[in-house]
């Protein structure tokens, strides 16, 4: 009964999203009709920020109670940071072509994050090269502590250590986010129903994990 009404609350919340991206929020100042990529773009950014650490956490937990169920946590963790990673990249592409007249231009942006989806790509190749469970959760472990390391670096770093043209036309002289009131509720909003659908899909992922674990159990 919980899940189903949690459902209901994040495709409400969802939906009051696009409406306020659309039809509710002002267009930015020199962004124009492509304002409303920000609402979508940066919470796919953060969310896959957000899995990616997840994804850590539960491999560092692994590491030290060698409990299959974190390992496996850590991949469906790292699934849904690898799927919004996507997703950033391809808002984020559609706000080149908006803004610089082509989906893909190596940006240190652009570039910093498709580097990242190849390293966390290499942790499933990873993972589906070794048989041996116990073996491959330790491998798998690692590299994801290691491949967490470089997030930090690609994400924050690198974008603003070389020239970009990424434009930061909400950011004034002091760093702070300049939005007004309808522009911040909607940000908050989608940013908040990101995070809570991504939390909600890991949930549905580590219940079935658990379910496939007890059958396992089962069976042998």
């Amino acid at each position: 009964m919980f899940l189903k009404s949690l459902k209901i609350i994040l495709f409400f919340l969802l939906a009051a999203v696009i409406y306020g991206a659309f039809l509710y929020a002002p267009l930015a100042k020199g962004l124009g009709e492509y304002t409303r990529v920000l609402y979508f773009h940066v919470p796919t950014a953060w969310i896959t920020v957000t899995a990616f650490a997840v994804g850590a956490l539960f491999s560092g937990i692994y590491l030290k109670n060698k409990e299959l169920k974190y390992d496996l946590w850590a991949e469906a963790a790292n699934q849904l940071g690898l799927l919004f990673g996507v997703l950033a990249t391809v808002t984020g592409s559609i706000w080149a072509k908006m803004s610089w007249g082509s989906f893909w231009n190596w940006d240190p942006r652009e570039t910093s994050i498709f580097i990242l989806l190849l390293i966390y790509a290499a942790y499933f190749a990873l993972r589906s090269a070794v048989e041996q469970a116990d073996r491959r959760a330790a491998l798998s472990a690692v590299y994801d502590l290691l491949a967490f390391v470089t997030v930090p670096f690609f994400v924050f770093v690198v974008p603003r250590i070389y020239s970009s043209l990424h434009p930061d036309p909400i950011v004034n002289t002091q760093g702070k986010i300049h939005m007004n009131g309808k522009m911040l509720l909607v940000f908050l909003s989608s940013l908040s129903a990101y995070t809570a659908v991504f939390f909600w899909m890991l949930k549905q992922r580590i219940d079935l994990i658990g379910i496939q674990l007890k059958i396992k159990q089962l069976e042998n």
